[in-house]
């Protein structure tokens, strides 16, 4: 069997190892309930509902692999999907290169999901897989903006802040994930290009370091990403109508 005809799996790796200060104290993000269900379940199950996604990979805390692997062994899932937990890192950066080291070598194609984006429709999966396959080396999904944004001069004290540019909106995107990529180009971009502090936090963009292309196509308002109190009661709004009209789980 040739390479070509071997590697025709899609892998999502969900890095799921932050704390999510942004939501206040108690449970990491990923455990928060939404509709009685922790987002971490929610992401997954969001993943699996392609049917082109194979093997789902949870980058769980350094410590709270069992715990995490427990979890999604108490819920249910698609058959045709592979799940897989390792330990992740101590930044973003370091626990989707993790996960990217635990896949299987017939994965040709890698989608990287936040588990805080636990509602994306999979029609927006499946359109970020479909352009990779289609030849695209990276992937995202991304919303015009709706607001007009000022680029500013930051004040470390929390001080008024003078505007220094105000860039064309129309030119301008919200990035949401999944992002998808061909494999090689990620691990690449992951083992040669590096960040100070808390490391890369868009994998697209350290596509970008490396010169490759990366192309947009259209995202969804529902992949929007929990962090803050009210956007957890949006989500439940969300997942309440679906649960009324689509019969979800």
């Amino acid at each position: 069997m040739s390479e070509d005809s071997r590697r025709l799996r899609t892998a999502a790796v969900i890095p799921a190892a932050g704390r999510g200060v942004r939501l206040g104290p108690g449970a990491p993000k990923a455990l928060r309930a939404l509709g009685g269900t922790p987002m971490l379940i929610h992401a997954v199950r969001a993943m699996a509902a392609s049917r082109a996604v194979s093997l789902v990979v949870v980058v769980a805390p350094p410590d709270g692999a069992p715990e995490v692997r427990a979890l999604l062994d108490s819920h249910t899932f698609p058959e045709r999907t592979e799940l897989l937990v390792v330990p992740g890192g101590d930044t973003r950066q370091q626990s989707v290169s993790l996960g990217l080291q635990a896949l299987p070598e017939d994965v040709d194609v890698v989608l990287v999901h936040d588990a805080a984006r636990p509602l994306v429709p999979v029609d927006t999966v499946d359109t970020v897989i479909n352009a990779v396959r289609g030849g695209a080396p990276a992937v995202v999904p991304a919303l015009p903006l709706a607001d007009t944004v000022k680029e500013v001069r930051p004040d470390p004290a929390g001080g008024s802040e003078p505007v220094v540019g105000t860039p064309e909106r129309a030119r301008l995107r919200a990035v949401q994930t999944p992002q998808g990529f061909d494999r090689d180009t990620l691990v690449k971009a992951h083992a040669t290009v590096t960040f100070d502090g808390e490391g890369a936090t868009d994998d697209a963009g350290m596509v970008e370091r490396l010169g490759a292309p990366v192309v947009v196509v259209p995202g969804h308002e529902e992949a929007f990403k929990v962090t803050r109190p009210l956007d957890l009661v949006l989500a439940e709004a969300v997942l309440a109508r679906r649960r009324a009209t689509d019969g979800y789980a």
